[in-house]
């Protein structure tokens, strides 16, 4: 196993400053669980014992598990916010109407007794004592026989047993592409307790909080079945399908099951999937890392699957160098679920895609093995943070890796947040991730909006102090759970500046960036450009002037709160000018017009966000437009 992973933090109270100005502190789990499945009806039994370490300073009187499977009954909370949302999530309804009169019904109404998910606790102890506790949809509240103290650890064993819903979001069986199981959030899984207090939220449509510990698994299932899991295998050369070392004879102990044994070292989740018809192929990354891939039998798809291999390898390689080393022995990517999400040391996505498709998504549900699975944010209070960084990192992998050579790979997001912060509807960022009104706000303020966090960021600090700040992140913050505080804090130390009111004025607020370029005035060799803020939220600005001989100058006006000013980019002939403070919603700038000016422009790079940019742009004719063609 790699050095770097044992070198790291012990999952004990840190001495870190951060989050709430108070000590670094995070809880600790450790699950042993033996599982075995029924691949007729799709039900399983299973033990569970769990050791607690309650690293807090806070006395804990109870705890709540989720019983993620729950939600996949008709009356749940997740069958509810399906009918009740506009834009219910396609995936999960079906059409009974026309395509120009949709009538959307969830399918989960549909469910039968036999097709439901459940998850159901049959006994439960704490330090052999027994437990009250009641299940409530997707959480089980649990009140404590004894105080579990600050510093003091205890032991849960369970007996429980669970039925495995038709495939419908992320978890199921028999999905579109005919793959048996996908076990996802598919155990009672302890809920994460912070310095904000418990995170015991309903699944109802969204991701997931997790604590951190060690995984033990056995999983005892029809011996004809292949497996992709978190975790490491333990008895390959009982199980064989390619898992056994090369050139070795497995011996498989005789009976109708196989039992398979992983272990996971530092993990907030455990994920596998299964099927008869998997195909499991391995590939060594040029780090040591080896990556699996499982997928059907099924000659549509093979060619793609092969292809996407070694870019994998180039994949982890990309985020190794701009985040930093994947700490784990292996890497999965396995075919199951709907669509793609990631989960601890591994990946399940569909696989029946164009070869730039299953490149796509795998780059960016890997790319969450960094951002969520190592920097593992609170995707209910801060999924931007996951989805929109790992949207900013896997746009730029693919940017290189595919060829594309885009000058700006997250044109895409820009034109999607531009488009929700003029559409008049949008929520903060800060907004718990199940409260949007519609799951597009949702979407578009995660995965467009919060990529443009960090490209803007790029813009704000330079392109090198935000690769800096990258992995700095990565560096103080792996295996923890970080804040947007945290992350903002990183990119002041690295910069120098000053950030606060960036992380507030666009996550806490729907405060838009909105300049223009109000007048210019010449008079002999200079002239007066007139600047106006329409938008609330401030931005430093760059003023890029061509002329008309094809030259080119930039003007970089500091925003004063930021105290700070950003360095100029290699080979660029450039004038700082005087601090633009927030509150005088005018700016005069005095330009070299010694020459004849061809243009003058607010940000030609078009990585400042602005909502209008139309009022960007002076031409010589005098006239303000916005440049054609952009994207």
């Amino acid at each position: 196993m790699k050095n770097i992973f044992f070198s790291l933090i012990l999952l004990t109270a840190g001495v870190i400053q951060a989050q709430n100005n108070t000590s670094y502190w995070q809880q600790h789990v450790d699950y042993k669980m033996d599982v075995d499945v029924n691949v007729e009806n799709f039900k399983f039994t299973g033990t569970q014992e769990l050791t607690y370490t309650n690293n807090s300073p806070d006395t804990l009187n109870r705890v709540f598990y989720h019983l993620y499977f729950n939600a996949f009954q008709p009356g749940s909370e997740m069958n509810a916010r399906l009918e009740s949302i506009a834009d219910p999530d396609g995936r999960m309804v079906r059409n009974e109407g026309t395509e120009e009169e949709p009538k959307r019904v969830s399918r989960i109404s549909d469910l039968s007794e036999d097709q439901i998910g459940y998850l159901r606790v049959n006994s439960l102890t704490q330090d052999g004592t027994s437990l009250d506790y009641e299940e409530v949809g997707t959480v089980l509240e649990v009140e404590l026989a004894q105080p579990i103290l600050p510093g003091k650890k205890v032991k849960f064993n369970m007996e429980f047993e669970g039925q495995i819903p038709e495939q419908i979001r992320r978890s199921g069986r028999n999905s579109s592409e005919g793959v048996a199981l996908s076990m996802s959030q598919w155990y009672p899984k302890l809920a994460e307790y912070d310095f904000q207090g418990w995170h015991a939220d309903p699944y109802i449509a969204r991701e997931f909080h997790g604590v951190w510990g060690d995984f033990d698994v056995k999983i005892s299932i029809d011996k004809d079945y292949i497996l992709g899991s978190t975790g490491y295998l333990q008895n390959p050369q009982e199980i064989g399908y390619n898992y056994e070392e090369e050139g070795t004879k497995v011996n498989r102990k005789k009976g109708d099951k196989l039992t398979w044994h992983f272990k996971a070292p530092k993990v907030h989740d455990f994920t596998w999937a299964a099927d008869p018809d998997y195909i499991h192929d391995k590939l060594v990354a040029e780090d040591g890392t080896v990556l699996h891939f499982l997928y059907k039998d099924n000659e549509d798809i093979k060619e793609n699957w092969k292809n996407l291999q070694p870019k994998t390898a180039e994949l982890l390689l990309y985020f190794n160098e701009h985040i930093g080393p994947y700490p784990w022995d292996q890497y999965s990517v396995v075919q199951g679920g709907d669509g793609g999400m990631e989960y601890a040391m591994l990946t399940l996505i569909t696989g029946e895609r164009s070869f730039g498709s299953l490149v796509g998504v795998t780059a960016h549900e890997m790319a969450h093995a960094w951002f969520q699975h190592l920097m593992a944010t609170n995707e209910s209070k801060h999924e931007w943070m996951d989805e929109g960084f790992t949207s900013y990192i896997s746009s730029e992998a693919e940017n290189v890796i595919l060829g594309e050579n885009k000058e700006n790979p997250h044109t895409g997001s820009y034109r999607g947040y531009q488009y929700l912060a003029n559409s008049g509807r949008e929520q903060p960022q800060s907004t718990h991730a199940d409260r949007y009104e519609l799951n597009a706000l949702y979407g578009t303020s995660a995965y467009s909006k919060g990529a443009v966090f960090l490209a803007q960021l790029g813009y704000i600090i330079g392109e090198e102090n935000l690769s800096k700040t990258l992995n700095r992140y990565y560096d103080e913050w792996k295996f923890k759970h970080p804040t947007p505080n945290d992350f903002i804090r990183i990119a002041e130390k690295v910069s120098g500046a000053e950030l606060d009111w960036y992380l507030m004025d666009w996550t806490q607020t729907t405060n838009t960036i909105d300049y223009a370029i109000d007048d210019v005035e010449m008079k002999d060799t200079k002239a007066t450009v007139t600047l106006k803020r329409n938008g609330l939220m401030p931005m430093p600005i760059d003023i890029d002037v061509t002329y008309a001989d094809g030259s080119k100058k930039t003007y970089y006006i500091p925003l004063e709160m930021m105290r700070w000013e950003k360095e100029a980019r290699d080979g660029e002939d450039r004038t700082v000018a005087e601090d633009w403070a927030w509150g005088f919603p005018t700016y005069e700038l005095e330009i070299d017009a010694a020459k004849d000016i061809a243009t003058i422009e607010i940000d030609s790079s078009k990585m400042m966000a602005d909502v209008n940019p139309s009022d960007n742009v002076w031409n010589k004719d005098g006239e303000s437009s916005e440049e054609e063609g952009e994207e």
